[in-house]
């Protein structure tokens, strides 16, 4: 039987998602842990490969298990064998052939912020300090120039795999709480270190390092080499997948959320 998960992890402790020899990662504690309820070898498929030191609150995974299995059993029975900074949240029955990733509609990410004089000790694991001044009014607004279909080649790697760089963005806006900033941000999918790097070079343009218009034309297919810097990896957060497969959507999120 095909199954969904829902996987929310700390990935300060992981060397990113994908299964590295000699290295821990998401896929690889998942796996065994799988393994060890389930008996058997399990092949997962996730919606978004995480970098080293990114987070997840709504990563999504595929795999398959012997028919009968329980998914909400196993959930639990392999969340207790997980360390603490990784569990399956859910796990609910899939339509044959579900590809958590193939299958995606869209992706969410958010970017946290501490925009204070003071750095936060209890937020320094899942979000970055700032501590000059920014222009939230034209944060906002390159913000908003990043909504649309646009060539985000100027974000990624100049040596990538990629080998599209279109992506459709649906959400892009930044909203403050009391000190803290975040970002967030929907699209059809990402390029890879995308978030980071688009953070990164809107925090020049708050800065007044950078116009509105200079940032612009990164969206239409400059260089990486044009863009600006990459921000930290333990800001970003993987909050939300969604999918058109019914079972699949509304088995795994909380209604409302």
């Amino acid at each position: 039987m095909r199954l969904a998960g829902l996987v929310e992890y700390d990935g300060a402790g992981f060397s990113g998602w994908a299964r590295q020899p000699g290295r821990r990662t998401v896929e690889g504690e998942l796996s065994r842990a799988l393994e060890t309820v389930l008996r058997h070898p399990v092949r997962l498929t996730a919606a978004g490969r995480t970098d080293a030191g990114v987070h997840a609150s709504g990563q999504v995974v595929s795999f398959d298990a012997r028919d009968g299995t329980d998914p909400g059993t196993l959930a639990y029975k392999a969340s207790a064998v997980l360390s603490e900074d990784v569990a399956l949240r859910r796990c609910v029955a899939a339509p044959p052939g579900f590809d958590a990733r193939r299958d995606a509609a869209s992706r969410s990410y958010e970017y946290r912020i501490v925009n204070a004089p003071v750095r936060s000790p209890l937020r320094r694991r899942r979000a970055v300090h700032v501590g000059y001044r920014l222009d939230e009014r034209l944060l906002g607004e390159a913000a908003r120039r990043v909504l649309g279909v646009h060539d985000f080649r100027a974000f990624t790697p100049a040596k990538s795999h990629h080998v599209r760089f279109e992506r459709a963005v649906s959400e892009s806006r930044w909203e403050r709480c009391g000190d803290l900033l975040v970002y967030r941000i929907t699209a059809d999918a990402f390029l890879y270190n995308m978030v980071r790097a688009l953070v990164g070079t809107m925090l020049e343009v708050a800065r007044g390092r950078r116009d509105l218009a200079s940032f612009e034309e990164l969206l239409g297919g400059a260089r990486r080499a044009e863009g600006g810097p990459t921000a930290p990896a333990r800001g970003l957060t993987l909050v939300r997948v969604r999918y058109a497969v019914e079972e699949v959507e509304e088995g795994l999120w909380t209604p409302g959320c």
